[in-house]
């Protein structure tokens, strides 16, 4: 497939765009409950987020070919859209840090944790619209289209709240609190399968003077099948962990499933990458 070149990258987009949405719910579900033994389980969960991001920056830098290069690329902020990706996205992961260090050692007051979390969510907002704006590149017609935007977005939500909900979703007395995401990522999942029809019947329509778009990918329909199949075995899974909590295997292996199956979709973006040259559709 012509997308795993790209590998370190569709880690590092997966990645990232999973936690900013698994963030967003825990943020929610923080401002909802008062129980303090389930905060302080959350406040702990919080570590997996930071670790998974990390794992997602690695990559990235992997991708730049060293760290030099990952600190010249925040010489154009406010100029480059892939300088202010990574500005952002750093400025998320130490917000969440910082969040997530005075919670752990109970030095954070409820006023500067309600901030902090309004700060890092909306944060993290900016960086998912930073990242979606990198791939609007007018000489790529294949990226340049609402496709990018719904796909990096649903992710936020398909990725994001299935690692938040196995995270979130205990025996503890506020647990059941997140029941209802499960239903949510089920119609994400639907709009999602919609999107990748439409987009699969539109590559016929993307030409140039040397490429056609279908042709880059001709394994499009068989992976995006296999792609959905993940995703509806999660779904599976996520509505059985709404009786079973503790079924802590269900959970992985539903976590894993839904990432994995974002990474086929977004190797198939990557492996969309062509030159506009002379553009005959789009």
């Amino acid at each position: 497939m012509n997308g795993l070149h790209e590998l370190p990258l569709v880690i590092f987009t997966v990645l990232a765009q999973s936690v900013v949405g698994a963030f967003l719910l825990f943020s929610m579900v923080l401002f909802a409950t008062q129980d303090i033994h389930y905060r302080r389980y959350i406040h702990k969960a919080l570590f997996v987020l930071l670790v998974l991001l990390g794992i997602g920056f690695i990559a990235s830098i992997a991708h730049l070919g060293s760290p030099l290069r990952a600190f010249n690329s925040l010489n154009r902020v406010g100029e480059s859209m892939l300088s202010n990706e990574i500005a952002t996205g750093v400025l998320f992961f130490t917000l969440v840090g910082v969040y997530w260090m005075l919670a752990v050692l109970d030095k954070l007051p409820s006023a500067l944790g309600g901030f902090l979390l309004v700060l890092a969510s909306a944060v993290g907002v900016i960086f998912m619209y930073m990242m979606n704006q990198v791939y609007h590149i007018s000489t790529v017609p294949t990226w340049n289209t609402s496709f990018t935007t719904w796909n990096f977005y649903l992710t936020v939500i398909l990725g994001g709240f299935t690692l938040g909900y196995g995270l979130l979703h205990t025996e503890r007395p506020d647990g059941k609190i997140v029941a209802w995401v499960p239903s949510i990522i089920s119609i994400t999942a639907l709009v999602a399968a919609i999107i990748a029809i439409y987009q699969g019947f539109s590559l016929a329509g993307i030409v140039t003077s040397v490429q056609k778009a279908n042709v880059l990918v001709p394994d499009f329909a068989i992976l995006t099948a296999v792609r959905f199949s993940l995703i509806g075995f999660a779904i599976v899974l996520l509505f059985y962990i709404v009786h079973k909590p503790t079924s802590m295997v269900s959970k992985l292996i539903a976590v894993i499933s839904v990432l994995v199956a974002e990474m086929i979709g977004r190797l198939l973006f990557y492996g969309l990458h062509m030159t506009a040259g002379m553009a005959v559709g789009a």
